[in-house]
């Protein structure tokens, strides 16, 4: 079975940017964190003992996924043609996938989050991304929510207001999903963003977090209702740590999950 049969298979779409998560227009670096936040759902030591091995290949067909967009002329061959070459350097021989991301990809704490939240909250790079999240995903707030980087559901007022007042300045369109959304949306979203703080709150006390490994050990508590939106904002944060991104340095959270 080849790659894009691998990727049908396991992740019900043949499209290797469906697959990560991007768009075809995606930069390099979209699609690195692309990867990053859609094998860190998968990741072998992150799932349950009873998912491993559905894990693992899962997981090692995201890597080939990714060796074949992050090469650019095997990119180039899969836009063209929309083909791989299965024989390739980047799809041949016994590749450790787990040793590969490794280097990729570096852990970071808790503090790391706190310390970055501080810096991010009510800046021009926040800004920027909630307006961008806005625009990629034509104004639904669900989508924006779990989108941008360290907001949670009493940061909502806040984001309508920024958004409200970019629209009225005529920075970006007013779309209906937006300005018309339902009263059952919003209690929707509320009530399903309590629940997980709850949960949260409760596996952090009964942890103690406070370590070194207080991530890796409140990933594997959780349960799993609740695995894409925390691995989500860790891949973020890791994406952008694990670049040694420069201060100041640009983002553009919203594009990375429009499909």
């Amino acid at each position: 079975m080849g790659l894009l049969e691998q990727c049908e298979a396991a992740f019900g779409s043949p499209d290797l940017y469906r697959v990560l998560g991007v768009r075809r227009n995606a930069s390099p670096e979209e699609i690195r964190r692309g990867y990053h936040r859609a094998s860190l759902r998968v990741h072998p030591d992150r799932v349950e003992p009873a998912d491993k091995e559905e894990a693992t290949r899962r997981f090692q067909i995201l890597g080939k996924a990714y060796a074949v967009l992050s090469d650019a002329e095997q990119r180039a061959v899969y836009d063209e043609q929309g083909t791989v070459d299965e024989e390739g350097e980047a799809l041949r021989g016994e590749r450790d996938w787990q040793e590969y991301w490794r280097l990729l990809f570096k852990k970071i704490t808790v503090k790391d989050i706190e310390d970055f939240e501080k810096s991010y909250k009510d800046s021009e790079e926040e800004l920027a991304d909630i307006k961008t999240a806005y625009v990629d995903f034509e104004g639904d707030m669900d989508r924006i929510m779990e989108s941008v980087l360290c907001v949670d559901y009493t940061d909502e007022p806040r984001i309508r207001k920024i958004i409200e007042e970019a629209i009225k300045s005529g920075e970006v369109p007013s779309y209906k999903a937006f300005v018309k959304e339902s009263k059952q949306k919003m209690i929707a979203r509320k009530r399903r963003a309590e629940k997980e703080a709850r949960e949260a709150e409760k596996t952090k006390d009964e942890l103690g977090l406070g370590g070194e490994d207080d991530l890796k050990a409140l990933i594997q508590s959780r349960n799993k209702d609740r695995k894409k939106e925390m691995d989500d904002f860790l891949a973020q944060l890791e994406a952008k740590y694990g670049n040694n991104a420069k201060k100041g340095g640009k983002k553009t959270a919203g594009k990375k999950g429009k499909k």
